[in-house]
């Protein structure tokens, strides 16, 4: 049966929904959507089949295969702030709201009605805010458990290791002491243990900067999101130098407020290699949120 009563907005809505479902993910919907009874060949003609079976937006925004998480990053994409530990129904009502034109900032559901653009700036702001606090919890999260496997480190109750790393992670390493140095990793596996030997090899100790200027975060169109920060790296009492990382970081779907490390880049600079200026005491991230989400380009990050 076909979407008939769905508007232009809600037809381009679960669209762009459903494109933040990975291709695998498509036909299995495709499959429960159809009964099993189409076979796309590609995922415009699964998103098309989907569409076209689905009786209504709700119906299809229910299915177990449309997860929590993927509303709520086709939600944050869009500007719209909705607590993190949402439930499912709260956030079909919210993207209900959105298709239908109704204002979706807490104002209006207090029958505090705001100009469209003084609303669009707060949910523009908030939303950026929650990925900012995002990224500065993860960030501190990261190094305390990864500066926590030193050998005269407090060992941490959560443990080291590839379960914090998509399987298909890449990592690059750049370092510049006396020469430039560049390292490529791939798979959970190897990424989790050339960070590891950084630490409990190498005895690096890593100070992130969580101030404003030291970490910039950003969310790409598809939910990815971005966390840039700055910081120095210490060897027993001595500062070796300064360190820029950039974390690409995709939400686990089978677990709720879980996100886990998709693209990472690190580059180490020592302090002999230091930019004629450059501040030790107070390293910073030198371009801002939006450029960090524009040179994303769908694969890898590649800002250094």
């Amino acid at each position: 049966m076909a979407l008939v009563s769905l508007s232009e907005r809600e037809r381009a809505g679960c669209r762009q929904l459903l494109e933040f479902l990975d291709t695998e993910e498509l036909m299995a919907l495709t499959d429960t959507v159809t009964n099993r009874l189409v076979h796309p060949q590609s995922r415009q003609e699964a998103i098309r089949n989907i569409l076209a079976y689905s009786q209504s937006v709700e119906e299809l925004l229910k299915r177990r295969k449309v997860y929590r998480e993927i509303i709520f990053k086709y939600l944050a994409a869009q500007g719209i702030p909705v607590p993190p530990s949402s439930e499912k129904r709260l956030l079909i009502d919210r993207v209900k709201q959105y298709w239908s034109g109704q204002p979706t900032t807490h104002a209006s559901e207090s029958g505090n009605s705001k100009p469209y653009a003084e609303s669009h700036g707060q949910t523009q702001k908030s939303r950026q805010d929650y990925i900012h606090r995002l990224g500065q919890e993860f960030c501190q999260w990261f190094f305390d458990l990864l500066n926590s496997q030193h050998p005269l480190g407090v060992k941490a109750e959560e443990g080291w290791g590839p379960q914090h790393f998509w399987e298909d992670a890449r990592m690059k390493l750049r370092y510049n002491t006396l020469e430039k140095n560049m390292e490529e990793y791939v798979g959970a596996e190897m990424v989790s243990l050339r960070l590891l030997s950084l630490v409990t090899e190498e005895y690096i100790l890593f100070n992130p900067n969580l101030r404003a200027n030291g970490l910039k975060c950003a969310m790409s169109p598809h939910g990815l999101v971005l966390v840039a920060v700055a910081g120095t790296v210490h060897r027993d009492k001595t500062c070796l130098g300064i360190f820029e990382q950039i974390f690409g970081l995709i939400s686990c779907p089978v677990r709720e407020n879980t996100w886990k490390i998709k693209n990472l880049n690190l580059k180490i600079v020592g302090q002999n290699a230091l930019e004629p200026g450059m501040q030790i005491e107070n390293p910073s991230i030198k371009f801002e949120s939006k450029q960090l989400q524009e040179l994303y380009d769908g694969k890898e990050l590649a800002l250094f």
